[in-house]
């Protein structure tokens, strides 16, 4: 004699016994293997579609691949200040950066760890701050995180596609039109002076 199975139906609070023989319920459960498999397979292939990677950019349609290197790899590629400050998130002294003072009026700056474009020369402006000030940065460029060291809360930016420490940034001091100001460390960027790559466009990061 079969033994019943109690399967729960979907009216409100109702529970039938149904005598299910084995051979029935064996075919049942094939059934139900062979359709997960399928959603399985078209899932599968969708996901393959799908950047596996894909880093947060504030304001932005584009989205970068991010980079994986490990810390050794790091180390030896960049100079020990660029290590302290992109990789462990150090700050320069003020008024000691090689672009603090340097307002060039073509061009544009790059990071310094995977030379992702991140300002045009046209963003840089003069702020009195002691390190390099942006007002705007390329969509996609610069990405944001919360930051809550030495009991304050700021913005902090980092490169989008490496995720190197570049500064923090501000709002509300009206110094530009766009009402934001990019503090980066000058070891953060490299500035390149030649025409910006076509495609990019600027934006608020915030």
């Amino acid at each position: 004699m079969h033994k019943p199975v109690c399967m729960r139906l979907l009216s409100p609070a109702v529970c039938s016994v149904t005598q299910v023989k084995p051979n029935q319920l064996s075919r049942s459960l094939r059934l139900k293997q062979t359709s997960l498999a399928g959603k399985s397979l078209r899932f599968s292939s969708l996901s393959a579609r799908v950047p596996s990677q894909l880093v947060r950019s504030s304001r932005s349609a584009v989205t970068y691949a991010t980079m994986s290197k490990t810390d050794a790899e790091w180390k030896a590629e960049l100079t020990p200040e660029q290590y302290y400050i992109l990789r462990q998130k150090g700050t320069e002294r003020p008024g000691t950066g090689e672009y603090d003072g340097f307002y060039p009026t073509k061009g544009y700056f790059v990071c310094a760890g995977c030379k992702n474009p991140l300002y045009s020369a046209e963003s840089k402006f003069k702020s009195g701050c002691g390190w390099p000030a942006y007002d705007k940065c390329f969509k996609g460029g610069v990405a944001t995180n919360i930051d809550t060291t030495f009991g304050m809360r700021r913005v902090e930016i980092v490169c989008a596609k490496c995720d190197g420490h570049l500064g923090h940034v501000f709002e509300g001091e009206r110094m530009t039109p766009t009402n934001e100001r990019h503090c980066v460390n000058s070891v953060s960027v490299k500035y390149v002076d030649e025409p910006i790559p076509d495609g990019l466009e600027e934006a608020k990061v915030v």
